[in-house]
């Protein structure tokens, strides 16, 4: 990763949103086509796998796949042409979304927290499609190219020591040097925070959503975060204001009544993060038995009441919890999940079994339910099963590091050593380690016992010297 830091650095440079003129250009106009949608998609890509590779993220399968179909639902219905999403769900409790040249969408795991209904989350996550669909990235390169380097080398080493977890000491890193211009540089323009406001604003009432959900997702933040003197790093990138708030408030009371405020699912997923964030387990049960004790029928916190309670090993206390549940969706893919959980947890093996197999039959296409099947496959010791599930499971994501990982790991239970470097090969590249993807290749090479194999790996390992290089010559 040596050589890939100060890529990320140099990478950053041309991801960050400068400060601009009043007037936006048009979507057709020179500042509009210095960059083509193709070169976005792939520069977006190389950022992507490079902040993999220095941020920790969530590796929840029933999260990820909430988050994915949720920003696809509002894609659906947005202005974005090129719908080839990639995603990052970060594990860190801060609020902050973001959206990158090329289709990426970043989420921390802290959106969930803060936002208190669905409407809110898609709000967020409007906002960011709507800063893709206008491709405010390529409308700021024109005044980007005038910016000094040394400015931007200073801003965005404490931008990126930020992102990595380094905390204060990025914090100091950016206030240090020329504050005032620094910030300036950082957030998007005013005038691309309205357009995103008021395009997001469009897309959540044609997703369903209520689009009031905006002005008091905004509206919340602000007064929470008035007097703080480090707001959460998505008020530093979109700063809220008085007249803009009341600008979207405007808008949206235009819309009729009758959109989607919130959803079972979404506050399901909320339990999760909530319980992964909390300090220990015995907390979270606390909390949600409060929840309980003020509304009985909050469904959520039964649900998290239940996950907390496996998690400290009270297993028959979380059984007590799942019952109502289960009886009342029977069908309901979370539950049934989380009582595999409870049954791996308490040994009973061929219980889960039972369970997976109905779920399959229901969602045969699920990310969450093939995962758990290949989590109790694994636990069954039925290594060669598992293996080949994951090897179907990493055809329909192949951009997922997780996959990947997994399916290095239970290659080298199996004695699978060449797929094993292959699959080493694929994460550290989707983690922006190309030394690290190609030496894992060189090792699969040289156990390799055909000519066949050989070829198809040193085709593989070419590619991603290609990749590499291609990467390393857009950062010059």
């Amino acid at each position: 990763m040596k050589l890939l830091r100060p890529t990320l650095l140099t990478l950053a440079c041309l991801l960050t949103t400068p400060a601009m003129t009043n007037e936006l250009p048009s979507l057709g106009d020179s500042s509009s086509g210095i960059v083509s949608p193709e070169q976005e998609h792939q520069l977006g890509r190389a950022w992507l796998s490079l902040l993999r590779g220095q941020v920790q993220q969530l590796s929840d399968p029933l999260v990820k796949d909430y988050l994915e179909r949720s920003v696809y639902r509002l894609a659906e219905t947005s202005q974005l042409q090129d719908r080839r999403l990639e995603f990052v769900l970060l594990d860190s409790p801060q609020l902050n979304a973001f959206a990158a040249p090329g289709g990426i969408i970043g989420v921390n795991g802290g959106l969930f927290i803060h936002a208190q209904t669905e409407a809110e989350y898609a709000s967020v996550l409007a906002h960011e499609l709507a800063h893709l669909s206008q491709r405010h990235f390529a409308r700021g390169l024109e005044a980007q190219q005038r910016m000094q380097l040394p400015l931007m080398a200073a801003m965005l080493a404490g931008v990126v020591a930020a992102a990595a977890g380094a905390g204060d000491a990025g914090i100091a890193a950016i206030v240090s040097t020329q504050a005032a211009a620094i910030q300036a540089q950082r957030r998007f323009s005013r005038q691309n925070e309205q357009e995103a406001d008021r395009i997001g604003l469009i897309n959540l009432e044609r997703a369903g959503y209520d689009p009031r959900a905006m002005p008091d997702m905004f509206g919340r933040l602000m007064r929470q975060y008035r007097y703080d003197q480090k707001p959460p790093e998505f008020l530093l990138t979109h700063p809220v204001s008085e007249s803009r708030i009341a600008d979207t408030r405007n808008r949206a009371e235009q819309y009729p009544d009758g959109g989607v405020q919130d959803s079972l699912r979404y506050q399901l997923m909320r339990a999760r993060i909530q319980l992964k964030f909390e300090s220990t387990p015995g907390l979270s049960a606390k909390r949600f038995r409060a929840m309980l004790s003020d509304d009985p029928g909050l469904d959520a916190a039964r649900y998290g009441l239940a996950l907390a309670q496996i998690a400290s090993g009270q297993l028959e206390d979380a059984a007590s919890n799942l019952q109502p549940l289960l009886e009342k969706m029977p069908d309901d893919a979370t539950y049934n999940l989380a009582q595999i959980e409870l049954d791996i947890t308490a040994n009973r093996l061929q219980a889960a079994q039972q369970r997976v197999e109905r779920l399959l039959q229901l969602y045969p296409g699920s990310y969450p339910v093939r995962q758990a099947n290949i989590d109790l496959l694994s636990k069954q010791n039925r290594l060669d099963q598992a293996e080949r599930e994951l090897d179907k499971l990493v055809e329909v994501r192949r951009n997922d590091p997780d996959v990947w990982y997994q399916v290095s790991e239970i290659r080298g239970l199996t004695g699978n050593i060449v797929g094993l470097h292959e699959a080493r090969a694929e994460f550290f590249a989707l983690v922006g380690d190309y030394d690290q993807a190609i030496e894992q290749l060189d090792f699969a090479k040289k156990r390799a016992n055909n000519f066949q194999m050989s070829a198809r790996i040193d085709a593989r390992q070419k590619a991603l010297a290609d990749e590499k290089r291609m990467i390393e010559s857009m950062l010059r």
